[in-house]
């Protein structure tokens, strides 16, 4: 394949991550988190997000994201999210597994972000009716599942929603340091400065081999009513009930410290989202191109041509197409994209046209 743009998930791993795991594999440690790196991300991720946090690694986000979620729901409550975001399309049914049967409801809104008075109006309907599933959880996906990024303002009146409806507000992070990027924000101000309780802290998108993070920040809980304590204690034991709990945590803990070390995140994460931008500028360039959610972070949808497509795959460029609407295609970029091979599918593509 000359260049992917399939997912960033194609994109292996930093070389420095590698190193780390190689110096955490030396020796001897505590199993199942007991290690001292362990010890250390937490800290690391404390100081990241200015405050005091809980911390459970897992291998994946599809764990990252249903741990989280089913420490805050009981098997009858509902999950609110959007109706395009990745929870409730594509992760087959590990959310239902592992909630014991929790109800995912999807709210519409443009761009893949809830719309907060759909939502307002859901949270309200049949409280307290035996019939009903009850709204338990809010969660929010940043970046969305079509590449737009919700606004600090936009993330605040979801979760002035769920404040009132004395809701917690979960964090779809998979791409977490892209969107931070694009906000030009801190951390602490994406996520608990502005009401979101537990954020699964995605890393393998962007450089990690297998190794996220579910942050619970303890203050934001308890300020809403919920014990920390108790959700930090459900979390442990949800984790090895799930199968998550690592013996050799130690190997997880040294990819997440080389991640947060050097600020190896931002790098990464400033690379993928600079190749989008050129990618997105130089393809409205393009006769026949339409840009559908225009870009925000590292992931674009568009429309070409049937031919076109065709063209830009026979060409060697990798994506996917074919899974929406006809001619609909989705470009992801990586810490590792090329630039030559981000003005190389440009070229292409305005050869083709320039042809037509």
């Amino acid at each position: 394949m000359r260049v992917a743009f399939t997912s960033d998930n194609v994109a292996g791993a930093s070389d420095s991550v590698f190193k780390a795991m190689m110096e955490a594999a030396q020796g001897d440690a505590m199993p199942y988190g007991n290690d001292d790196g362990s010890a250390q991300v937490t800290r690391m991720l404390s100081e990241l997000f200015e405050c005091d946090v809980d911390v459970f690694l897992v291998s994946t986000g599809t764990a990252a994201n249903v741990l989280s979620i089913s420490a805050l729901t009981p098997p009858w409550g509902s999950v609110l999210c959007h109706q395009e975001s990745h929870l409730l399309n594509d992760e087959s049914t590990a959310p239902e597994f592992y909630t014991s049967g929790a109800r995912f409801v999807g709210i519409g809104g443009a761009d893949a972000k809830m719309d907060p008075a759909q939502l307002q109006k859901l949270v309200n309907q049949k409280i307290e009716d035996v019939h009903s599933c009850q709204p338990s959880v809010i969660s929010l996906s940043q970046v969305t599942e079509v590449g737009s990024v919700y606004s600090l303002d936009e993330i605040r009146a979801i979760t002035d929603v769920a404040k009132t409806a004395g809701l917690p507000v979960h964090m779809d992070g998979a791409r977490f340091a892209n969107a931070l990027l694009a906000l030009g924000c801190t951390p602490a101000e994406m996520t608990w400065k502005a009401g979101v309780d537990i954020v699964s802290f995605g890393a393998t998108k962007n450089g990690v081999m297998a190794s996220e993070a579910i942050v619970l920040f303890k203050r934001s809980l308890e300020d809403k009513g919920f014990s920390s304590e108790k959700v930090a204690k459900e979390l442990g034991y949800r984790r090895k009930r799930g199968g998550h709990l690592h013996s050799k945590m130690r190997l997880l803990s040294a990819q997440m410290i080389s991640y947060l070390t050097d600020d190896l995140w931002r790098i990464n994460a400033t690379h993928a989202n600079a190749m989008m931008a050129l990618l997105q500028d130089g393809l409205k360039t393009v006769p026949g191109v339409k840009i559908n959610t225009p870009a925000q972070a590292n992931m674009l949808f568009c429309t070409l041509p049937l031919p076109m497509i065709d063209h830009l795959q026979a060409e060697g460029f990798g994506f996917y197409g074919g899974r929406w609407e006809e001619g609909v295609i989705r470009l992801v970029t990586s810490f590792r994209t090329p630039k030559e091979g981000v003005e190389a599918f440009i070229a292409s593509a305005k050869t083709f046209a320039a042809q037509q």
